[in-house]
């Protein structure tokens, strides 16, 4: 917020150069990101009366002026404007003046054979506009020739432009500002007078709020007979050193309450409103848009409204969204002679939805989604019908609310606080003797009061804290209030305690699981990515109450949608294939209907074994099968030190139905791995060896023993036996059953089985398939003799024929 010294010295008495005020208001946690000095602008510029005015006798459109400044003698000036005449009062920039905001220092120089002595500014370049027509006329009376323009364009004042933590709503006002100042300063606060103004009560407008959760409170005041013109100049001044453009008198007012109360208010033409809703009598309501309506706001754009959209009806006819911004409908102009003038509340999370499914943001919405001050609603109404019939006259001719509002006594809160507490959190307060000593409690009581809290002593050291309803909203809990204590007594006037003594530092158990796993995955050659968390609503994704985008308004359920997508996007555009895996967040629905999240491990497999050597295959490549896939996974598997297995699946119609396996870890399901299903692979035009896989993290993470996964085994020397054992088995059944049976019956002594042949044809039973595998047994300290071997062997060829119904072939 952009804050004019000047004004803020009208509200707080304060001395303080300005470089030392931004440097207060810094360290209080106010932050002052640029201090512009406007009395720069127009330094050494003076009031002029141009005494006449000729035609340049060289140039059609140039004129030469004799021009009083306040010298012995007129200065000739030569000017381009088509506006400069004689008789007139202008801003005169004499030789040797410098305007930064044209980057121009003046001197004495010849037009067209006429020397000319100064310049006559416009607005523009004193930095007030950033076009104008021609030169500034003054039109102030009794005006003295030679005195400072400053003052009479309101650039003797210096703009703070000010930054506030999202929890301060007060902050975004000038009297939020000023109460904090004379709290840091303890300089003395005058808040702008409100005159009570009186009306009679008419007839012909209703206050009926339909949703009343949205708008606690609508105050509608009903102004007949203004004026509508110019502000005075004050009130522009005020208006252009916040950055804010001036229309005319009564927009400007509610303006001027925005930014100084921090209450939005919005005027309509009040026969518009009449015309909109089509009679006199009019009922004015809040309530939330029906489909298929629509609204043109003032910036010009017609809207079509959503049911999140927040709106302001006149006898059931949408004329603005409420909070936000008004219709273009019934804007007051130029021949406005009736109004009505707005003052409401709006919760903040109508108005955030509101005006985020509009793509809109305005200086109200940003105050309404903080949370506007309830006390002092009414002030800010009354000060701008005050200020409304002494600019643009007109008589008050009734006033309608509907107020829903709380019990007052609700809109403050009482916090007990310990002074133990603070000593506790804040440390020692260093001396001006360079000691160390507890914050006292006349401090602490200081303090508060300041910031217009109200204290009561309860027992030893603890006071009960009420706090102004103006800071409801951010002084919640005692650690709050404590928090206010050190930085209005000064954060740099604490004590660097360092810790009596240091501890070493280390990583959580599952963190290092975590990763441990990226480099696992890294290592068999995957580039880790980060996909959105927000996708396009589906059937059972997790929807998101207040979404920015209707295209992004849900929530993931699972991660291989996104590795798909991602491949597409690269492969269509020459990058080739894509090998990638994510850690991240998916989020899902349990029974209950409440909505959970946790975290899974998702990855691709694709391309060439070799893309740098196909060289050795004649310039052809050698796409990843299936089993090599796998193997890079099972391999990933053994660096993590867990022992997985898999189930053949068909769950997932997005993977090959003969080439997907489930994922099983101490008979709990991991997750998926399979190739992309042919289908899918056709519909998007992809390479057909495409890999996907899916983990729960949560269990491989629990699974990872940190402590042991990695270790060391001495290698033998001994050589070892392999020994051939080839049987029939039913097609339906898992080598892997097979494989882990032979594991558990030869224990230590079995180091290796591998399938090294599958037969179907010729002398095979039907519905079986003949399997051949070889079997590696070893010992570390010993070379095993055939008496050792044998025994073994046979209970892996006995176990086999009683679990599974093999029929053996050797």
């Amino acid at each position: 917020m952009q804050i004019s010294v000047k004004w803020l010295r009208e509200l707080v008495d304060i001395e303080l150069p300005v470089e030392k005020l931004a440097e207060i208001l810094t360290i209080a946690g106010f932050e002052v990101e640029d201090i512009e000095d406007r009395r720069q602008w127009a330094d050494g510029v003076v009031v002029g009366k141009v005494l006449d005015c000729q035609r340049h006798p060289n140039a059609d459109k140039l004129s030469v002026c004799e021009v009083d400044i306040g010298g012995d003698n007129a200065s000739t000036i030569v000017c381009g404007a088509n506006n400069v005449k004689a008789g007139i009062f202008v801003a005169v920039a004499p030789p040797k003046t410098y305007l930064p905001i044209i980057d121009l220092k003046l001197k004495a120089a010849k037009l067209r054979g006429i020397k000319s002595f100064g310049m006559i500014c416009s607005l523009k370049e004193l930095g007030l506009e950033k076009e104008s027509e021609g030169i500034h006329i003054f039109t102030e009376p009794d005006l003295e020739v030679g005195s400072d323009v400053r003052p009479l364009l309101g650039l003797d004042d210096v703009i703070l432009d000010l930054t506030s933590t999202a929890n301060r709503a007060d902050a975004l006002s000038m009297v939020g500002v000023a109460r904090e100042v004379t709290a840091l300063t303890g300089g003395a606060l005058h808040l702008p007078t409100v005159a009570e103004v009186e009306f009679e009560k008419g007839t012909g407008l209703t206050i009926a709020v339909e949703e009343s959760r949205g708008c606690p409170v609508y105050i509608g005041t009903a102004i007949a007979g203004v004026k509508i013109a110019p502000s005075p100049d004050w009130l522009q001044s005020r208006l252009k050193a916040a950055g804010v453009r001036p229309i005319n008198n009564v927009v400007d007012i509610t303006n001027l309450i925005l930014l100084e109360w921090g209450q939005p208010l919005h005027a309509f033409d009040r026969d518009r409103l009449e015309a909109v809703a089509g009679e006199k009598d009019l009922t004015i309501s809040v309530r939330l848009a029906q489909k298929k309506e629509a609204i043109a706001t003032l910036d010009g754009q017609k809207r079509q409204l959503r049911p999140e959209n927040f709106l302001i009806t006149a006898n059931d006819i949408p004329v603005a969204l409420a909070g936000v911004m008004g219709g273009e409908e019934t804007e007051v102009h130029e021949g406005t002679t009736n109004i009505l003038l707005e003052a409401a509340l709006f919760d903040p999370v109508f108005i955030r939805r509101s005006a985020r499914c509009q793509g809109l943001r305005t200086e109200a919405s940003a105050r309404y989604e903080r949370g506007v001050n309830q006390a002092e609603l009414d002030i800010a109404c009354q000060r701008a019908i005050a200020l409304i019939l002494e600019l643009a006259g007109g008589t008050v001719t009734q006033q309608g609310r509907d107020d829903n509002r709380s019990d007052r006594a609700s809109w403050s809160r009482r916090i007990e606080l310990r002074l133990s507490r603070i000593r506790e959190v804040l440390g020692q307060v260093k001396t001006e003797a360079g000691g160390a000593i507890d914050i006292a409690s006349d401090d602490v009581e200081r303090i508060l009061t300041a910031l217009g809290c109200i204290l009561e002593k309860g027992e030893t050291s603890v006071w009960v804290v009420t706090v102004p309803p103006y800071r409801y909203r951010d002084l919640e809990r005692e650690i709050d209030l404590i928090e206010e204590v050190a930085r209005l007594y000064g954060y740099d006037r604490f004590c660097e305690t360092l810790p009596s003594q240091t501890a070493p530092g280390g990583i959580p158990a599952k963190n290092q699981a975590r990763n441990l796993v990226r480099e696992t995955l890294r290592g068999i050659g995957l580039t880790e990515l980060v996909h959105y968390s927000l996708v396009k609503p589906e059937l059972s994704e997790v929807p998101i109450a207040n979404p920015l985008l209707s295209e992004y308004s849900a929530l993931r359920k699972e991660l291989l949608d996104e590795f798909v997508n991602a491949y597409e996007y690269n492969f269509t555009r020459g990058n080739g294939a894509l090998n990638a895996f994510e850690l991240g967040r998916i989020f899902y629905r349990d029974e209950e209907g409440r909505s959970l999240e946790t975290e899974a491990i998702a990855g691709i497999l694709s391309g060439d074994r070799f893309p740098q050597g196909q060289w050795t295959t004649g310039g052809k490549g050698s796409p990843l099968t299936w089993y090599e896939a796998k193997g890079l996974l099972e391999a990933a598997f053994e660096r993590l030190g867990v022992q997985v297995d898999y189930q053949a699946s068909t769950e997932d119609k997005r993977l090959h139905p003969g080439r997907t396996a489930s994922l099983w870890l101490a008979g709990k399901r991991l997750g998926i791995f399979g190739q992309l299903h042919p289908q899918l692979r056709r519909d998007r035009d992809l390479p057909d060896e495409i890999y996907l896989f899916q983990l729960d993290a949560v269990l491989l993470f629990e699974a990872i023993d940190i402590e042991t996964q990695i270790k060391f085994t001495a290698f033998s020397p001994y050589p070892s036996v392999e020994l051939d054992l080839a049987f029939f088995a039913p097609i339906d059944l898992p080598v892997a059953e097979l494989e882990k049976t032979m594991q558990e019956t030869g224990k230590d002594l079995l180091v290796k089985v591998e399938l090294f042949d599958r037969y179907l044809g010729k002398n095979v039973p039907e519905g079986q398939h003949s399997l051949a595998f070889s079997l590696a047994y070893r010992a570390g300290d010993r070379t095993l003799t055939d008496a050792e071997i044998e025994p073994i062997h046979q209970k892996v060829r006995e176990a086999l024929t009683e679990k599974f119904e093999v029929t053996l072939r050797s």
